[in-house]
């Protein structure tokens, strides 16, 4: 199984050699030495388009249509990058100023029509799709939720926003209880949606879960909680919101921006490497040193400054960041806290 979870990382590549031979996908999948996985870049778009004003005087089928050619549009400029992962805004798939009466006409329209569409998309262009919109359940009831499509527009899975706003529960919308976590070929991929980013207990819970990447859809921006749920959390953290004043960004697991729409576009294209992890300097400043100088360019130190940690990235094609630390013995940085909590707790050290 660790084996496995091991390769999760680097699927995106053994899918494709899959589809020239069962025995080649299989063979290195399974055969090739722990080592032989480095550096995994993964491509992100992130649009964080405001849903249009319609006229909300046409027939709810006709804003169906209207909605489904206005994301045809504004997905047409991130496709010439090839995306592996589009983050889409919260509530993306309605027309903007509607009220609780005219969104049930619509929602009975609309059906699952817009998720169709972009499990469409998602296949067309093999691409991973997390978008927001209000989802009703089995028991018919209804959730705000971030719905995952796999590159086959299949859905990969379903989060429903834990904490949605007492006006969003006045209204009948229901509080989601799960905090899952993903598996994608690419990596791991949780979910957080717009009033989520203010309650502690769901950061923690994807903390002791440690994903990849952490997707949210949003109509709020968060300020600086982005960048606390992504150094915290120890992932990518990647935002959609749906405001044309607010930007849309991709964090890196220090919690700096990689990529960020601007007043003139409404989204941005990133490339990030999910080959990394997060080391504490003490101790370690003369075993980075020396793995810099081992690796070269084939390694990089970020030092995003003043929180006396780093982020360790493989830009190596065969040998990962776990094994490049493992040879210089280099302190991680949550195993350097943990050690720190421990000796806290001996005799004679705490009064």
């Amino acid at each position: 199984m660790i084996l496995i979870n091991k390769r999760m990382n680097s699927m995106k590549t053994i899918q494709k050699l899959f589809r020239y031979g069962f025995f080649t996908g299989f063979v290195l999948f399974f055969l090739v030495p722990n080592n032989a996985w480095g550096r995994n870049y993964v491509k992100i778009a992130t649009i964080g388009a405001p849903s249009p004003h319609l006229d909300l005087d046409q027939e709810p089928q006709e804003l169906v249509d209207q909605m489904i050619e206005f994301w045809r549009n504004e997905l047409a400029p991130v496709f010439p990058d090839k995306p592996d992962l589009i983050v889409l805004p919260e509530a993306c798939d309605r027309p903007a100023g509607m009220n609780i009466e005219l969104q049930l006409q619509y929602f009975k329209a609309r059906g699952d029509q817009v998720l169709k569409y972009l499990s469409s998309v998602a296949k067309n262009n093999e691409c991973y799709i997390a978008f927001g919109m209000k989802h009703q359940v089995d028991n018919g009831s209804w959730r705000n939720s971030c719905i995952l499509l796999d590159r086959e527009g299949e859905t990969t899975g379903i989060y429903n926003k834990n904490f949605p706003t007492i006006g969003e529960m006045e209204a009948g919308i229901k509080a989601g209880k799960e905090a899952p976590v993903f598996e994608c070929d690419f990596g791991r991929v949780a979910c957080a949606i717009c009033f989520d980013l203010n309650f502690d207990e769901l950061r923690q819970r994807y903390a002791e879960q440690k994903p990849d990447i952490i997707v949210f859809p949003s109509m709020y921006h968060g300020g600086l909680v982005q960048e606390h749920w992504a150094y915290t959390c120890r992932a990518y953290f990647v935002s959609s919101i749906a405001i044309a004043s607010l930007r849309s960004e991709i964090r890196n697991p220090m919690g700096k921006i990689v990529a960020t729409s601007t007043n003139y576009f409404h989204y941005t294209v990133g490339t990030i490497n999910l080959d990394y992890c997060l080391a504490h300097l003490d101790y370690n400043w003369a075993k980075l040193r020396a793995m810099k100088e081992k690796f070269g360019e084939d390694v990089t130190i970020s030092d995003p400054s003043e929180i006396g940690s780093v982020l360790l990235t493989s830009e190596h094609e065969t040998i990962s960041i776990d094994v490049m630390v493992k040879e210089f013995e280099i302190t991680l940085l949550d195993e350097y806290l943990d050690k720190s909590r421990e000796y806290r707790h001996k005799p004679g050290v705490m009064e």
